[in-house]
């Protein structure tokens, strides 16, 4: 079942500019200008990239206007991130799935990736952007299983939900892996930061991590909580119960994280139809 979902995936790619960032990143010489030439090249992405930076979410005074102007106050990890984000969602765009609505399933990663970097900023993590991608993209596995074996991941959110039982446990059972792990497996094709491949494939059981063991512990928080919420039940108990290695390694209190929720949850209503998403 793993070899059909992993063969159909290998017919998305992400979009060359990304390929070509990541290349121009690796040379000891790139320049800035280099950098918002080719992000400026791709009409698509100039837009997305554009509308990412001056979302509502980055309380900008003044809108900026050019690619250039954006990348002249950006980190280079800052473009890599918003480049990154805006790749994954171009390499879906136009493909349906009976399962899931695109839409939907987007705006619910949106929401997921505010949440962790909330959580982030909880924990005085100055890089909090970068938990956002990990946020945005950590159930992307998911998205191969709907386009390859949608009933079989239809049954297993079914069984789920009666048994009360952590979806990735259903699906173990069930189709022999889990969302997670076959999203590491896919990020690992892409070639994208180890943060994200090894966060995306150990945020259910942190525990289980050996490395980015606080990024891990934060995505476990951030996807349980979104998820508890949007299927209004209770954060920490049942399905959504939180792995105990978690609270001593984040130093955060459960009454913390609904907190954190709330202000997520304001964020996701402000700006969510103002992205790409």
């Amino acid at each position: 079942m793993f070899h059909k979902v992993v063969k159909s995936a290998k017919l998305i790619s992400l979009p060359d500019i990304y390929i070509k960032l990541k290349d121009l990143m690796s040379e000891p010489d790139y320049t800035m200008a280099e950098v918002a030439i080719l992000v400026g090249r791709d009409p698509g992405m100039a837009a997305r990239f554009l509308r990412i930076v001056n979302s509502p979410l980055n309380r900008r005074v003044h809108k900026i206007e050019t690619v250039a102007h954006a990348v002249s106050i950006l980190g280079m990890d800052q473009i890599h991130d918003i480049v990154l984000s805006a790749s994954v969602a171009e390499a879906f765009e136009g493909i349906q799935t009976k399962l899931m609505d695109m839409k939907k399933f987007w705006k619910r990663s949106f929401y997921c990736a505010l949440m962790t970097k909330q959580l982030a900023l909880g924990c005085g993590i100055m890089e909090s952007d970068r938990l956002f991608v990990n946020g945005l993209l950590h159930d992307i596995g998911h998205l191969f299983m709907y386009l390859s074996i949608p009933k079989e991941s239809q049954q297993a959110i079914l069984n789920a939900k009666k048994q009360d039982r952590p979806l990735y446990l259903v699906e173990r059972e069930l189709l022999g892996f889990d969302y997670a792990e076959l999203g590491g497996y896919v990020m690992g094709r892409w070639n994208l930061p180890q943060s994200l491949q090894a966060t995306t494939v150990f945020h259910p059981e942190p525990a289980r991590a050996n490395e980015f063991v606080l990024e891990t512990a934060l995505l476990h928080l951030g996807s349980l909580l979104v998820i508890s919420d949007l299927e209004k039940r209770i954060f920490g108990e049942g399905s959504f119960s939180v792995d105990p290695t978690v609270w001593p390694t984040t130093r955060l209190t459960e009454e913390q994280c609904l907190n954190f929720r709330q202000t997520a949850a304001d964020q996701f209503g402000e700006v969510a139809n103002s992205l790409f998403l």
